[in-house]
């Protein structure tokens, strides 16, 4: 049987960067404009990036704004004007809506993204420009693609309304698996546009190329008018091997698909559940008896249904649930065709009625899977009204036996209630637009549960060797869908075991699979097709996407910590989540203070009465993330905190480095020239600790101030102060700087070490400086700590007495005496304090 499932990547970048014309027809031009595109295994990065110059002589306003999808989460986004680069910095949103409501005091405007439709939001910025000055926007953004109906579909939608010099769309695909079938597709395109687009595929990698020429963009030779206003689609599709999925490990993390195919069906038990409530008439009421013809058509024989139907009253169609034979097919198509509207809305009693039917229902197929889908438009009106209550008179009800969909049809539905009860209930919620083809959005979900061919899914991963595990228990598995676990390995796994137990329809499963970690991590060697550690932001990506789905059904206090586990990844990762949110700061002259936050669905109600950046408020009392260590163990006591502490490289051998260089003003630490990295440090006046560094890069050329009273980020002649009371994110041309708040200072670049900075409290504050990725420092690094990574080794035989805790350690060609203790660690990622490790005394 030919494989008939279509992997789908769903992107959604719609992209517009509009011009102010007033008195100049595109006095604003946008002279380059580039969408890049890397997939790697269904985790897409995004980057769009405009230029524009003002022609007009005199300060014009130029507008960037983007269109993304609402599973993506923007990670960064800078403006360059004359060669300034103003960053956007990632704060926790309680602390950056202090600047935006101090902004709206001010009677700025401040809000930058908004939901634009079911699948988009637009992000929007504006900013003057001098007259003949330049601007660059580019904003940056991730998203893990969700297979549905078997398609993997990436959709760029272009409206830059002016003709562009430099136009491009560049997209990278890189598969493993495979591609199987790939496509292009456009709204807009011509023969004249298909001679500007290019695609090369190979058998795991694609790329697609669209850069039409100003010529070839205009609607005839005679206008200056662009033909680009529409979509740009690709498709593809990846080929399918092991019956176990496929795993992929990049640098110790993991991420496994599965997606079986071929498989026979479950019987499905189905129960429709129709408002038929007064705000139901009209458009919406015809449109559901449009769907449910459909739907109705799409019945298996072997499936079982019926519909129950309410207003201020429930009405049963039937008083059980019958076969989907032609003949019942055929007498609930005249029962649809009868639907009208009227009444209020008892949402409690017509489920509450739903589950009674299933429970009491009999001569159903052994093997079946059952389930409620709700259609309603409105809140509960009649009955039981209090939504907290109805959300556990239906959770006790269902006790885990049937699988809940929510449709909330329009604006008027509290989207976040009927989401809870979906999500306490084996299902998912689903809101349904208002437009012309919310009778296709109706067939649409159908089309996405109605094949269940898995049911009780656990996905098993060896306890001792991972950790950070990703949900990897699922109550149902639909062809078409694909399910992913991620998670981290330790480093002495070798090979990873994967073992997945299901039901399907024709016997219990057990499917095992063994990935080598060696093999698996040569797959990504080729730099140019991923970006970064891809597989570690993809699992961050998913991580915090299901934990914020776990807080909308957790209790009060576990919600609370859900969301504060959340947020820590979201600030480590630099993710504007509802969370956290983006600063984004302008020059002088000019409105401030803008925030670019994260909406939710359920924030989306009545859009069009919500002032501009008033849809997404944080839930308030998330605690703070606190590090937590492990305390049943017995531990040696530890002799205070080093002055410096380093992994020995190559070598599982941790150094304790102690100076004394109080007398002078500073302490050259470290430089790697071809790094392009220089660390130097200020010992305090009153204690033995380091209390000031100075990070420099050469490229970018950017300097890290860092104190115990602040960070101070210096790039050009702009300086950016991040107090240590707030967790903030700031990335410069590629460098990530972010804070945790009073914890740590984390600055990490491609292909560069890492370097963090530590803020201990206690007893006095100062700082502790330790390097991550110490791999890439060449052989060229130097200083009084940097010399340990290029020319420190023990010498074999190296202990000088029997005790072994003393040691012969060789640095820069001289010996050195070390002394084995136990010192407390600073290091956040730590798993031991205190640490064992060899101690030395050195002297700049």
């Amino acid at each position: 049987m030919e494989e008939r499932t279509l992997l789908a990547l769903v992107v959604f970048s719609s992209l517009v960067v509009l011009a102010e014309t007033i008195a100049q027809k595109h006095a604003i031009e946008i002279y380059s404009l580039h969408v890049d595109c890397k997939v790697t295994s269904r985790f897409a990065h995004t980057v769009v990036t405009s230029k524009i110059v003002n022609r007009a002589n005199e300060s014009r306003e130029a507008t960037f704004e983007v269109e993304l999808p609402k599973t993506a989460f923007i990670t960064n986004f800078s403006m360059s004007i004359d060669g300034k680069v103003y960053p956007g910095i990632i704060k926790e949103k309680a602390s950056a809506q202090k600047e935006y409501d101090t902004a709206v005091l001010r009677g700025q405007s401040a809000g930058l993204v908004k939901i634009t439709g079911r699948k988009l939001e637009q992000f929007h910025v504006s900013v003057s420009v001098a007259a003949a000055s330049k601007v660059a926007f580019k904003l940056t953004y991730e998203e893990l693609l969700k297979r549905q109906l078997g398609k993997l579909e990436l959709l760029i939608k272009v409206r830059p309304k002016q003709l562009v010099k430099h136009f491009e769309i560049d997209v990278h695909i890189f598969e493993p698996q495979g591609i199987r079938f790939l496509e292009t597709d456009s709204t807009f395109m011509t023969n004249e546009l298909t001679e500007a687009l290019t695609k090369v595929q190979n058998e795991t990698k694609a790329h697609i190329l669209f850069k039409p020429t100003v010529d070839q963009q205009k609607i005839n030779p005679e206008l200056d008018e662009t033909l680009l206003n529409g979509d740009f689609v690709v498709r593809y599709d990846v080929k399918r091997g092991a019956a176990a999925g496929d795993i992929q490990i990049v640098n110790g993390y993991f991420v496994h698909y599965f997606a079986p195919h071929e498989m026979p069906v479950f019987p499905k038990n189905v129960i429709f559940l129709i408002d038929r409530s007064g705000s139901m008439a009209g458009r919406k009421i015809e449109q559901t008896r449009t769907a449910l013809l459909k739907i109705l058509q799409d019945l298996r024989p072997e499936d079982h249904f019926s519909f129950i139907t309410f207003n201020s009253k429930v009405a049963e169609w039937r008083s059980s649930l019958l076969p989907a034979t032609a003949e019942n097919m055929a007498n609930a198509a005249g029962f649809v065709q009868t639907l009208s509207a009227s009444g209020g809305t008892d949402i409690n009693r017509a489920l509450l009625t739903a589950v009674s039917v299933l429970d009491k229902a009999e001569r159903l197929p052994k093997s079946s899977v059952s389930m409620i889908i709700l259609l309603t438009d409105g809140q509960p009106t009649s009955g039981e009204s209090n939504v907290e209550v109805i959300q556990e008179n239906i959770q006790k009800a269902v006790n885990g036996k049937y699988a809940l969909f929510c449709l909330g049809f329009g604006f008027d539905v509290s989207y976040k209630f009927l989401e809870k009860m979906a999500l306490s209930n084996g299902g998912i919620a689903r809101r349904i637009y208002e437009n012309a083809d919310a009778a296709l959005q109706l067939q649409g979900f159908y089309q996405e549960v109605a094949t269940p061919i898995l049911r009780k899914i656990e996905m098993q991963y060896p306890e001792n060797a991972v950790e950070g595990l990703t949900k990897n228990n699922f109550k149902l598995f639909f062809e078409g869908s694909e399910i992913i676990v991620s998670g981290k390995i330790s480093n002495e796994l070798d090979l990873l075991p994967v073992e997945i137990k299901a039901q399907s329809h024709a016997s219990d499963l057990t499917l095992k699979e063994e990935a080598n970690v060696k093999e698996k991590e040569q797959v990504f060697q080729n730099q140019s097709y991923i970006f970064g550690n891809f597989i570690e932001r993809l699992w961050a990506y998913l991580t915090i996407h299901q934990l914020l789905e776990k807080s909308i059904s957790a209790q009060e206090e576990d919600q609370k910590t859900l969301e504060a586990q959340a947020l820590e990844l979201s600030l480590r990762y630099s993710f504007v989540t509802p969370l956290t949110s983006m600063v984004v700061t302008k020059p002088a002259g000019q409105q401030q203070t803008e925030l670019a936050n994260k909406p939710t669905e359920a924030d989306n109600e009545k859009p069009s009465s919500f002032p501009v950046g008033d849809a997404y408020r944080l839930r308030s009392g998330s605690p703070p993330v606190v590090r937590l260590r492990d305390k049943t163990r017995a531990q040696p006591l530890a002799n205070g905190y080093p002055q410096l502490l380093l992994q020995l490289p190559k070598q599982n051998e941790i150094i304790c480095l102690n100076t004394d260089g109080k007398a002078q003003p500073s302490v050259h630490l470290l430089s790697d020239p071809e790094q392009g990295l220089t660390v130097t440090g200020k010992l305090g006046d009153r204690i033995n600790h380091f209390v000031q560094f100075e990070v420099t890069y050469v490229n970018p050329p950017v300097r890290i101030h860092v104190s115990t009273d602040e960070i101070v980020l210096s790039h050009d002649t702009e300086s950016t102060r991040l107090p240590w009371t707030e967790s903030a994110t700031s990335t410069v041309q590629g460098l990530r700087v972010s804070v945790e708040k009073e914890r740590s200072i984390t600055a990490s670049l491609s292909d560069t070490v890492t370097v963090k900075i530590s803020f201990v409290k206690f007893p006095d504050d100062f700082l502790g400086l330790y390097f991550l990725n110490t791999d890439c420092f060449s052989d060229k690094v130097n200083g009084l700590l940097g010399q340990f990574y290029s020319k420190a080794h023990f010498e074999n035989n190296s202990y000088i007495n029997q005790r072994a805790d003393e040691r012969l350690l060789s640095v820069s060609g001289s010996e050195h005496k070390v002394t084995r203790q136990f010192k407390k660690d600073y290091r956040l990622e730590s798993t031991s304090d205190p640490v064992s490790c060899w101690s030395i005394d050195l002297t700049p």
